[in-house]
């Protein structure tokens, strides 16, 4: 009875391990894209907010966001920033975000240094550790199909 009882827990937990294998699993695409055994890898989570420089020298902030798209551009040339975008209005000073794929979180700082726009304080860059789907980076070659004109 012992050695029956014993046979149908084996057999219901490589039933239950068999069904949770994923079918469409690609195990070449998933080590091109760094994923962990969940679809998932870690990433850092940006939010840039306004800063404590208040200048209204236009020429200077435009200088400075010009930087900070350039310093953008560069980091997905580099693979790195994988999700940019602007905020909405809100009450936080949220001004926008970005997801990028590092190693660690100095090597993040080094890669916001090029940014005057957060050297000079127009903007502060606030740095979290982020858990999120490996398959991000996939979007990246559509995104330069869709848009019709800059904004």
């Amino acid at each position: 009875m012992k050695i029956r009882f014993f046979q149908l827990i084996i057999f219901f937990a490589s039933l239950n391990l068999l069904m949770a294998q994923n079918p469409n699993y690609d195990e070449n695409l998933a080590k091109k894209l760094g994923s962990d055994d969940y679809g998932m890898k870690k990433y850092f989570f940006v939010i840039l907010k306004t800063g404590s420089n208040t200048t209204s020298d236009k020429k200077f902030t435009d200088s400075c966001f010009k930087s900070h798209f350039q310093n953008m551009n560069k980091m997905v040339e580099q693979n790195k920033l994988i999700v940019a975008g602007p905020m909405g209005k809100n009450d936080k000073s949220y001004r926008g975000i970005f997801i990028i794929d590092a190693e660690s979180k100095e090597e993040v700082e080094k890669l916001l240094d090029g940014d005057l726009s957060i050297k000079e304080k127009l903007l502060e860059a606030e740095i979290y550790n982020w858990y999120g789907s490996a398959a991000l980076r996939e979007y990246l070659p559509y995104s330069e199909k869709i848009w019709k004109s800059k904004p």
